[in-house]
């Protein structure tokens, strides 16, 4: 028996609308759940968006203030995409209301304030899923599968990047984004956090680290008026940018195996520039979400001059079925959200947790807050 579950969404941007259109798409795609998204409220406190998201996707009620989502008995579920300095606050109300929460990574501006929603979470009995998309796509759920199994031998290194375009233009506004107090460290919590949740997603859990940071664009614009995503603003007060445009990373695992990670939102000439290479002791494994359901494997037992193939996902690795029938059909970013959305309405359903939790949340920050220690120090420390 199907029942209805109130839904929300707190904060309608570019993620608050993913989220929206991936809870509208979720019963086409995974028809088995027991529960179904009803799509009860919208807020956000910029004037007239709210009203126009609830037209649009069919919200019951629009709101300004998310404090009336929490106050509202008709919903079970909230989206939180709201800005990163929101996440603590808004985290912790709704999950001390009652309803389970889906919350975009990387949960707030600190591990503290991971921590802390993670708590409210787990004290109030509910659900917490959170944005971590990357992990949910068929190729990377078949890497994990592939490394588990020692189809790679033990992993010896790895190199994950995650390279962007999107701050790279001087003209682009001083939003939230480039803000220490609103928007947290940078580059470190909007890219590296997923680098940090792939990473142990598909290796374990990081023992050490030595980082280096750096910010290459030092001043912009303020904009006008509201923005959403990444807008440009000419003309404006200037301003200085506070955190971070750059990082570097070597990783020590807990296996033994080492790392590297990159991120960078001023990469000129690159567009979502996101991956992995990871190399054992009888082959590897490459992937590119550029080429999204596609996976260079290679593996056998000559070790020099192996050949790399590359495996087109399809039914039967990961979540792919729910969305082509046959191999080589292509997915989108969107679809991954979709996932995320059926992990966390299973969860809800289930009373079991599928998917990326607030305690990854929690390591991934924790991991992030390391590297900011250490780019100050310059020497290596242990995530703590």
């Amino acid at each position: 028996m199907v029942r209805t579950l109130g839904v929300a969404v707190v904060g309608f941007g570019w993620m608050g609308r993913v989220h929206t259109q991936a809870y509208v798409r979720l019963p086409h795609h995974f028809p088995q759940l027991t529960v179904r998204p009803e799509l009860i409220a919208v807020a956000d406190e910029v004037p007239g968006r709210a009203e126009e998201a609830a037209e649009r996707y069919g919200f019951a009620t629009a709101a300004r203030d998310w404090h009336e989502i929490a106050a509202d008995p008709r919903i079970r579920a909230v989206s939180v995409a709201a800005p990163n300095f929101l996440h603590r606050e808004i985290g912790t109300a709704m999950a001390r209301a009652g309803k389970h929460i889906w919350i975009e990574k990387p949960v707030g501006l600190t591990a503290d304030d991971a921590r802390a929603v993670a708590a409210a979470v787990a004290e109030a009995g509910v659900q917490g899923a959170v944005g971590f998309n990357y992990r949910n796509a068929p190729a990377v759920q078949t890497a994990r599968a592939m490394i588990a199994a020692g189809e790679i031998g033990t992993v010896t290194h790895a190199r994950i990047r995650l390279f962007s375009d999107y701050a790279a233009h001087p003209e682009a506004a001083l939003t939230w984004r480039y803000e220490r107090a609103r928007g947290g460290s940078g580059v470190l919590g909007d890219l590296a956090s997923h680098g940090v949740d792939l990473a142990r997603f598909l290796l374990g859990e990081i023992d050490a680290l030595i980082a280096d940071t750096a910010v290459f664009v030092p001043e912009r614009a303020r904009p006008a008026g509201a923005t959403a995503g990444h807008t440009r603003a000419t003309g404006g007060e200037p301003g200085p940018v506070e955190n971070e445009d750059y990082v570097s990373c070597l990783l020590r695992f807990a296996s033994g195996a080492r790392g590297v990670l990159e991120a960078c939102r001023v990469s000129v000439g690159e567009q979502n520039t996101y991956g992995f290479e990871i190399h054992g002791t009888k082959g590897a494994v490459h992937w590119d979400f550029r080429r999204m359901g596609e996976l260079g494997v290679s593996r056998g037992t000559a070790y020099q001059d192996q050949p790399v193939s590359t495996v087109y996902v399809g039914p039967g690795h990961g979540e792919y079925g729910a969305f082509q029938p046959g191999a080589a059909n292509s997915m989108g970013y969107d679809d991954l959200k979709v996932i995320e959305a059926y992990h966390f309405l299973r969860s809800i359903a289930e009373g079991t947790a599928h998917g990326a939790t607030l305690d990854d949340a929690v390591r991934s920050a924790t991991v992030l807050d390391a590297m900011a220690r250490s780019a100050e120090r310059g020497a290596w420390v242990s995530p703590a």
